[in-house]
């Protein structure tokens, strides 16, 4: 069989127009969601809890800095989501009980605000997403669900189980798989809200056999027009336990459908929880009163 080498032209192809692959040859169709799965629900609560969910629950708020590197294809293929123009380091603050994710980044271009508030899985009650540009609001539609998808994703990047666990999730377990040599149950789960301003995505979960971390999210993107289709993967590395939960503090993301391509590496620089300040110093503009200071650096922070 002769082989066809993927050209620079092919890749660029492929993400010219929104990814809208057949169900069928995605490795995570959105068929429907099952029922009654209870040993997916036990084994994603077994992880929760290795991944700290008692001392996850006393968290108030998290703050994390973040640097990383994009690879230059993507930025190419996926300008909105990469956004290479604010995509630099960038801090982030979690209030996990009321579902919000804000980031400030800093770039070539200048700063980026990012506000995102979880909605339901009521139809009348989706997603809130605000973004700012050198401190102008905007209005653009594209910029938002882009914003939106990136926000979230990083929240479930970021906490893995904890971002899943007791949210009445549908899911269901799905084989094995090996991750670095590690041997992993794959626990798949249909996320509703999805990914951003979407009804649903789907996330396989591959969690280590042997002392339950998760080493790899493999997650749909269907919250953006020029996204939905694929399939991405976020590997977790050097993980660390701080605050009682544990820290991916170095992750690496690849594309694996339609096309195998390495996508972004980042790690995490600084990490902070409990200020104790409200939900509307992280919801404007630029961060406010004790949210404005950067995430401790680790010869700060406590464990």
């Amino acid at each position: 069989m002769t082989a066809h080498p993927l050209t620079r032209r092919t890749v660029l192809g492929a993400f010219a127009l929104p990814w809208l692959a057949a169900g069928c040859s995605s490795p995570l169709p959105l068929v429907q969601a099952p029922t009654g799965a209870a040993d997916a629900e036990s084994r994603l609560r077994d992880s929760a809890h290795a991944h700290g969910l008692d001392a996850y629950r006393k968290l108030h708020d998290i703050n994390v800095s973040y640097s990383g590197e994009w690879r230059p294809l993507v930025n190419r293929i996926q300008p909105e989501v990469v956004d290479a123009g604010f995509r630099g380091s960038s801090q982030e603050r979690l209030m996990p009980e009321a579902g919000i994710v804000a980031q400030a980044y800093t770039g070539p271009r200048g700063r980026k605000q990012v506000v995102w508030r979880r909605g339901s899985r009521m139809p009348d009650r989706p997603g809130e997403v605000s973004v700012w540009f050198n401190g102008e609001r905007s209005n653009d539609e594209s910029a938002q669900n882009a914003a939106a998808l990136v926000a979230e994703g990083y929240g479930m990047f970021l906490l893995g189980p904890l971002w899943l666990v007791d949210r009445g999730l549908a899911m269901q377990m799905g084989g094995t798989e090996r991750v670095d040599g590690r041997i992993c149950d794959v626990v798949a789960v249909w996320l509703s809200p999805g990914l951003g301003r979407v009804g649903s995505d789907r996330v396989a979960l591959c969690i280590d056999r042997s002392d339950s971390t998760v080493r790899r999210m493999r997650f749909t993107l269907e919250g953006f027009v020029n996204t939905r289709g694929a399939v991405a993967e976020v590997d977790t590395f050097e993980h660390e336990r701080r605050f009682g939960v544990v820290w991916p503090m170095r992750s690496f993301e690849r594309i694996v459908h339609p096309v195998a391509l390495p996508a972004h590496d980042w790690r995490i620089t600084g990490l902070d929880v409990n200020r104790g300040y409200e939900t509307d110093d992280v919801t404007g503009g630029a961060f406010q009163g004790s949210a404005a200071a950067p995430a401790a650096s680790f010869s700060k922070s406590t464990r």
